[in-house]
């Protein structure tokens, strides 16, 4: 199999759609040392799992030799990315732009190689643009064409506002690809409107359209929504080592091999293998934990990863409370304080709600004990470990 023929088949693996393919191909073939470009709204201060599956395709374009064009949004994260939103996104203050930028350019390299990423910021250009400019830009495309993206066209129809603002994004994010020159640009299945706008962009300005391609949207720990700070289903990239372990090995049997062909580095032939391995009888749960070990390392290091591994041994398999662990201390009221307030206060749960639904998942104990009363009143003072899943735990001390 020749370079090209490689470099094709690793960039399809786990790839949503490639539009066009042919044209792909034909970049590759050329043997040119092409522009592959991925844009981040820094909209948060920290880069999780479902990140990377994106970025993690860069470093292929990398590994054989390709310039990837790391682009921070500064610009585009003052409009607030109206994808797949049905109200209008906040923007940012150039504060918290700036201070997240910051953290993403940490992050990012450890995965990519610095050496062969260029990270840019759209405001260099767009500052130079002037009103001018972003009215003729936006004289390039009709409020037809605006309205044929999804998320634009539910909320017309629902008759929910949409600023004219967010029109300009899309555009921005074209114009970005205008500016950068392009070969390719990656991006989320949720962005395919603005993607293909950065082609219709550059085929007006005389350069030969980017390829476009796709990557799916990583599922979260609960395996149906996608992976999201906000929806507390994610696994950050700076996680403790222990907590990231935890995590991982939380994910169902099933979703781990959707994980593994999205995340891991292991050959697909590889992959295939422990899949056939399972079918003939073989734990998951240990091949749960060779991914843990791969997605640590990759991360934080080797020892770090076995480090983790081993307090999974002793806190899960072998079913031990950890020696150290938060201390809390918690006031009744009226001599009593309801089970679900105890879990809340301990910052345990994010709500009462969330108490409710764990103690019915058999998944709440005290002291190692499990809880089924969901109306539980505890009413005497004294100390004891709290245990809420399988990696929180905290030493509440009742006053």
């Amino acid at each position: 199999m020749s370079d090209w023929q490689t470099a094709l088949a690793e960039i399809k693996r786990g790839t949503d759609e490639i539009l066009p393919e042919d044209d792909l191909i034909e970049k590759l073939k050329s043997g040119k040392q092409l522009t592959i470009k991925a844009g981040f709204d820094p909209t948060a201060p920290d880069l999780h799992l479902g990140h990377t599956v994106l970025i993690n395709k860069l470093r292929i374009f990398q590994k054989f030799g390709h310039k990837v064009v790391f682009l921070i949004g500064d610009f585009t994260g003052s409009i607030g990315d109206p994808t797949g939103k049905n109200v209008t996104r906040k923007p940012l203050s150039s504060e918290e732009v700036l201070e997240n930028a910051k953290t993403y350019k940490e992050q990012v390299f450890k995965i990519l190689d610095p050496e062969q990423t260029e990270v840019r910021f759209n405001s260099e250009w767009m500052d130079k643009l002037g009103a001018a400019g972003m009215i003729k830009l936006a004289a390039s495309q009709t409020v037809a064409r605006m309205l044929e993206r999804d998320d634009f066209k539910k909320r017309y129809n629902a008759n929910q506002p949409i600023a004219i603002h967010e029109f300009l994004y899309p555009l921005v994010q074209g114009w970005d690809s205008v500016a950068l020159k392009a070969d390719v640009e990656l991006g989320g299945t949720d962005q395919r409107f603005n993607l293909l706008m950065g082609r219709e962009l550059q085929k007006e300005n005389g350069q030969k359209p980017q390829t476009t391609i796709m990557v799916p949207l990583l599922e979260g720990l609960d395996g149906v929504q996608k992976m999201s700070k906000s929806l507390n289903n994610y696994v950050g990239i700076t996680e403790a080592p222990n907590d990231m372990f935890g995590k991982i090995m939380s994910v169902s049997d099933e979703l781990m091999w959707r994980y593994f062909e999205l995340l891991s580095f292991r050959p697909l032939d590889e992959v295939a293998e422990l899949k056939a391995g399972v079918e003939a009888g073989a734990n998951p749960r240990d091949i749960k934990i060779e991914l843990a070990r791969e997605i640590i390392t990759r991360f934080h290091d080797e020892a770090a990863a076995e480090s983790a591994y081993q307090d999974f041994v002793q806190r899960f398999q072998k079913n031990a409370i950890p020696d150290e662990m938060p201390e809390v201390t918690v006031a009744r009221e009226d001599g009593t304080i309801a089970i679900g307030n105890l879990l809340k206060q301990a910052e345990l749960v994010g709500s009462t709600s969330d108490a409710m639904r764990m103690i019915k998942q058999g998944a709440v104990k005290i002291d190692g004990e499990k809880v089924t009363d969901t109306r539980l009143l505890i009413s005497e003072p004294g100390e004891a470990v709290y245990q809420v899943g399988k990696r929180k735990f905290a030493r509440v001390t009742i006053s």
